[in-house]
């Protein structure tokens, strides 16, 4: 049961934990804006819940329910709450318009990379085609090379997968489909820290500037005053 003002928010139901996570209420699967909503959970699984009002959907107002049957399935668990509070920063849509997927020159996701600074909280999302890829993550730069998947350190492969970037560092993308990381797909980023902003030099108006100038010279007058009667 959602009761809430109607006039403010609305409960909009998605399909995707993606669409959950970045708050997108463009292509709900379902919409309930009485203010006094009965939402009947008839199929086991994962069900998301959100608000259109993208502003109050960022700050938490957004729900997921696991149904399950008496005698549950195994499912994938959801993702465990974040030790600490990231900052919001970008999305990267790994490959653009290319996608995850391998690629015409070998070496296009390497410059891809380059062309990207990477900083603590930003997001990767790899998008393909899972009956024909998957996204591995390792972690040295040898086993990279050599596309070696059997030190993995996570394995994805829903076709639409969320990376978080939580730490500074150098992260190993490859897939473990014969002959698709040595053509090229795989993807190595490098994670900076978060940039320290320099506060700005604090402008003074002509008033302040007068002011300033004048108490300047006083003291300097007082000074050359003091120095000669002595």
């Amino acid at each position: 049961m959602f009761e809430y003002d109607g006039n403010v928010n609305d409960v909009t139901q998605v399909s995707s934990r993606l669409e959950y996570q970045f708050c997108n209420s463009l292509s709900p699967k379902a919409v309930y804006n009485t203010g006094h909503d009965l939402v009947t959970l008839t199929e086991q699984g994962y069900h998301f819940f959100i608000t259109s009002n993208n502003s109050q959907c960022v700050t938490g107002q957004k729900l997921v329910v696991l149904v399950v049957h008496d005698h549950p399935i195994p499912m994938i668990p959801p993702p465990p709450p974040p030790r600490k509070i990231l900052p919001l920063g970008k999305d990267y849509k790994v490959g653009d318009s290319n996608e995850w997927r391998v690629p015409e020159e070998s070496d296009f996701y390497s410059k891809w990379s380059e062309e990207k600074q990477f900083h603590v909280g930003d997001n990767l999302l790899f998008y393909y085609n899972d009956q024909v890829d998957d996204l591995l993550e390792i972690n040295s730069d040898l086993e990279f090379k050599s596309c070696d998947t059997t030190s993995r350190v996570a394995v994805h492969n829903a076709g639409q997968d969320l990376i978080r970037l939580t730490k500074p560092g150098i992260r190993y993308f490859i897939t473990s489909k014969i002959g698709h990381c040595e053509a090229g797909l795989k993807l190595r980023v490098v994670v900076r820290p978060l940039s320290k902003s320099v506060p700005k030099k604090m402008q003074l108006s002509p008033f302040d500037r007068l002011i300033k100038w004048l108490h300047d010279s006083f003291t300097k007058i007082s000074f050359f005053f003091c120095f000669c009667f002595v």
